[in-house]
């Protein structure tokens, strides 16, 4: 006994070192005997005595809320908060690190209080640098009472509380990976999980759409997640905010984020790729094209040739009237990636749409001429040494479907017209 009294007196003594959890709002000393008011804050019971019936106050000291009148009444109605008292013995003895006492303290306020925003993002903050309060977080059933504070928004989704609690626990679930725990998956495979996020994605705050699309991020990334059911229900909407993300040129977290959600969505599902185009997926990335810089390029025009393995997509891509010209603009000016999928993507068009309009537009953009500089080059835009690469090749069948129109136009400049015979002839 005497080992431990000394011990608790050395931890007691040292302030500096005891969790802030710990700490009573009005003394900022270590709490011994700590009680909850109605409104969430814990303080130590001594304190808050004072304060209710030596000052007779009637607020909350922290948030100066008006206190339930059982409060500060005479028998004084508050509850001994037994769950801190725990930890702050536990503390004292040495038997668990104040980081790990902290989590398990911050899931009791989130489970069991109506003020959980701060808790979580503390959580948020603690998880998201050290690994030791994330394992702790796991094991202490944290993913499951974050996914419970997420689903709330579907019981009300037009109260601020609730809806700033779910982004919250969004942003406490984004700093895990998938591959962190089985149950993870489990709960974000979940009906209710999914509506909640395509919810948050739509009417969220900034932050909270980021921490939506991060979460889809890492299940694309890590998962064989099924897209199809979520699309059944959500269909277009589902799409539509992740367009709105990529089109945010001030969000670039979140854009390169939605870019990545789509990309793999897309490859995993071709029945997203209809949903996409009806929510305007092919005209926004053409209109966007031109300005991206060369990572966003390379993802968008990763989309769009995946777009145009559909007749719809390529419907899009020739409607616009300037999907062609945005495309070629980006060939053999951005990188050998945009190059080789900038010639997919013209293959598609000229393969299935073999329209005066287009052919005549691939003249005057520009198309047929860079397709030529291809073939001139050593590896044809990226695709190795010695021999035809795969992107020359691709060019060369471009050329064969239409050269011999081309050779024809007024507009096709006299001294290629030569080498284009000489490529249908080959």
């Amino acid at each position: 006994m005497e080992g431990f009294t000394d011990r608790s007196s050395l931890r007691s003594s040292m302030d500096s070192d005891f969790p802030p959890l710990f700490r009573c709002p009005i003394s900022m000393e270590l709490m011994e005997d700590p009680v909850t008011v109605s409104t969430g804050v814990t303080y130590e019971r001594k304190s808050i005595e004072k304060w209710l019936f030596t000052y007779n106050k009637k607020t909350c000291p922290a948030t100066m809320q008006t206190l339930a009148a059982g409060d500060c009444v005479g028998d004084l109605v508050i509850t001994p908060n037994l769950t801190l008292k725990r930890l702050i013995l536990a503390w004292k003895i040495g038997d668990s690190s104040p980081a790990l006492n902290e989590v398990r303290l911050l899931l009791e306020t989130v489970e069991s209080s109506p003020f959980k925003v701060s808790s979580l993002r503390k959580l948020k903050s603690m998880i998201g640098t050290s690994d030791e309060a994330k394992s702790e977080f796991i094991r202490s059933n944290g993913i499951g009472i974050a996914v419970n504070v997420v689903v709330q928004i579907l019981v009300d989704c037009s109260d601020f509380s609730t809806f700033e609690a779910c982004e919250e626990a969004m942003g406490v679930l984004s700093q895990l990976s998938v591959s962190d725990e089985d149950k993870l998956f489990d709960e974000m495979s979940k009906r209710e999980f999914t509506k909640s996020i395509a919810i948050v994605l739509q009417r969220g705050t900034a932050e909270g759409r980021f921490y939506a699309v991060k979460i889809l991020r890492n299940v694309a990334f890590n998962t064989n997640y099924n897209w199809n059911s979520v699309l059944e229900e959500q269909g277009i909407d589902f799409f539509k905010p992740l367009l709105e993300l990529v089109s945010d040129e001030f969000a670039t977290k979140a854009s390169s984020c939605a870019l990545d959600v789509m990309i793999e969505i897309l490859r995993s599902s071709k029945r997203s790729r209809v949903k996409a185009i009806e929510a305007g997926a092919v005209w926004v990335l053409i209109e966007l094209l031109p300005e991206s810089g060369r990572s966003k390029c390379e993802r968008m025009l990763q989309i769009l040739q995946i777009l145009c393995e559909c007749a719809e997509g390529r419907a899009a891509m020739v409607e616009h009237g300037m999907g062609i010209a945005a495309v070629t603009k980006k060939i053999l000016n951005v990188s050998n990636g945009a190059t080789k999928l900038g010639v997919k993507i013209l293959l598609w068009i000229c393969s299935f749409h073999p329209k005066e309009r287009v052919v005549e537009e691939m003249v005057a953009c520009g198309a047929v001429k860079k397709l030529l500089m291809i073939l001139h080059m050593d590896g044809g835009g990226g695709g190795g040494g010695g021999g035809r690469s795969s992107t020359k090749e691709k060019v060369i069948k471009i050329l064969k479907i239409h050269g011999g129109k081309w050779r024809r136009s007024p507009c096709f400049p006299c001294e290629l017209k030569d080498y284009l015979k000489f490529v249908n002839d080959d």
